[in-house]
């Protein structure tokens, strides 16, 4: 276990981007129509070109705002924007920690979270406890109820950056005040399962990555009108700009289909993405070749992230679902 008090450099990063979109006037509630759910996907998909792990924790932060806005009472939403002035970084904690899942008894809180971005970052998070009326949404003050944070945990080839960790916490007291809407809220449709656009955005931004930092190479070392090369730069345009019209197609329809279509859609929308994001990844080696492997070129962060952040939890069953909605007649090509 590592409980460093030591704060992130990655945490700056995200205090900016969450105090520039405060500064703007947003409030980052559900979207209420197509125009501002195009507008918050840009900025995700801009953030995630910019820095995948950046991407991901503001993708959290959004998360986790949508959801305090959606469930909140007047006086818990009043005191969010207190914090969000202040530059409150916020996340949601929702995967079980193997053994030692998140559980709330009498008012006391224990048990942990994986996959917990943002541990030692944010300053406050969302989590999902169980209850006896099922599972509870929390929201937590971090400095409050500081975690333990078990940091031996994240070794993985990218990512490292977005600061995803074990959290615990041992029988601590939570106040009524924390308890965010109702038992079973965290999954209510469509915006469980729809909230997946949020990050497939992002992901879209990483495949424009790949162009940016195989053009900006190419264009450097004065290679960019070889043949050769110049067809890789073409087919990184296409799969890049396929992305970016992926999820913008879906937002444009969001607001005008039924659950059964618009939630397949998404799932759809995540399989396109992560197939564009490796086969740009490919095209990418190719393009740059051995000095892309180079810690110190730019390619090889991106090379390492992507293929971590892809890894969302089960795709077999988008799969599946986008199958069923074909067969149901939900789903069909058009122009």
């Amino acid at each position: 276990m590592n409980d460093s008090p030591e704060i992130p450099p990655i945490a700056g990063l995200l205090r900016a981007a969450v105090l520039s979109l405060r500064g703007a006037g947003s409030d980052l509630g559900d979207p209420a129509d197509a125009d501002a759910f195009l507008a918050l996907l840009r900025l995700l998909y801009a953030t995630g070109r910019r820095d995948l792990p950046l991407g991901r924790l503001f993708e959290g932060h959004v998360d986790a705002v949508q959801i305090m806005h959606r469930y909140g009472t007047p006086a818990q939403l009043a005191s969010l924007g207190d914090a969000l002035d202040r530059g409150a970084m916020l996340g949601v904690w929702n995967a079980e920690f193997q053994g030692r899942s998140l559980s709330l008894e009498a008012g006391r809180l224990s048990g942990g979270k994986s996959y917990a971005s943002g541990a030692g970052v944010l300053t406050h998070a969302l989590v999902t406890a169980a209850t006896p009326a099922g599972p509870q949404l929390l929201l937590i003050d971090l400095a409050g109820l500081v975690p333990m944070i078990d940091r031996t945990w994240w070794r993985t080839t990218g990512m490292q950056r977005s600061e995803t960790h074990l959290v615990s916490w041992s029988d601590v007291p939570v106040r009524e005040s924390d308890m965010i809407g109702r038992p079973g809220d965290y999954a209510q449709e469509p915006w469980f399962s729809g909230g997946a656009l949020r990050f497939v955005a992002v992901q879209a931004g990483g495949v424009a990555t790949l162009f940016d930092q195989s053009r900006d190479h190419l264009v450097k070392l004065g290679r960019a009108d070889n043949p050769h090369q110049a067809a890789r730069l073409a087919a990184l345009y296409a799969m890049a700009q396929s992305a970016a019209d992926t999820v913008r197609a879906i937002a444009l329809r969001w607001f005008d289909e039924p659950d059964t279509a618009r939630l397949p859609r998404v799932a759809a929308a995540r399989l396109a993405v992560a197939d564009l994001a490796n086969q740009a990844m490919s095209v990418a080696r190719e393009a740059v070749g051995l000095q892309g492997m180079f810690l110190s070129h730019p390619l090889a962060h991106t090379l390492a992230d992507l293929p971590v952040y892809l890894c969302q939890p089960a795709p077999d069953a988008q799969r599946m679902r986008v199958g069923k909605a074909i067969a149901d007649g939900a789903l069909e090509p058009a122009l």
